[in-house]
């Protein structure tokens, strides 16, 4: 799994005219699945996101986590994240997971942050999303977990 994060003052996901998700401060998490994905990848990266210390304390360092600053997660699945575009002018998006093996996975990551204590809230898997969002900072990470081979 490949997740983008984003600090942001506030964020949200319209689909069809229809805001669908929406939060004040905290973080946006654009949310990529490849095949081979499983619990354990979403485990790792709620928990990363949950405890991710990138909101500044009162010395303006890096020390604060969602949590700690009353935060929420707005999280959008995003199929293109494991877009390939090293070769010819069209990506192609062969290792992204399939919409019926994805859904469930964010679905489940989604249940981690909530039961970390981030509240969360989501875009609609498989919509046209219009995502608007005030980048704080800016700040924004690449957090990625691959699967483990056996």
């Amino acid at each position: 799994m490949r997740v983008v994060v984003q600090r942001v003052s506030e964020a949200s996901v319209t689909v069809e005219g229809e805001v669908v998700g929406a939060i004040g401060r905290g973080l946006l998490a654009l949310v990529g699945v490849r095949e081979g994905d499983t619990h354990a990848e979403a485990d790792w990266l709620a928990a990363k996101i949950a405890q991710l210390r990138i909101f500044a304390d009162a010395e303006g360092r890096f020390n604060l986590s969602v949590l700690d600053v009353g935060g929420a997660a707005l999280v959008v699945s995003q199929f293109t994240l494991y877009g390939d575009a090293r070769k010819g002018r069209r990506p192609d998006f062969i290792r992204a997971a399939r919409p019926e093996d994805a859904e469930p996975l964010v679905a489940y990551l989604v249940e981690q942050l909530r039961a970390a204590g981030v509240p969360t809230e989501t875009g609609r898997f498989g919509a046209h999303m219009a995502v608007r969002l005030t980048n704080d900072g800016p700040v924004t990470l690449i957090l990625e977990r691959e699967p483990e081979r056996s």
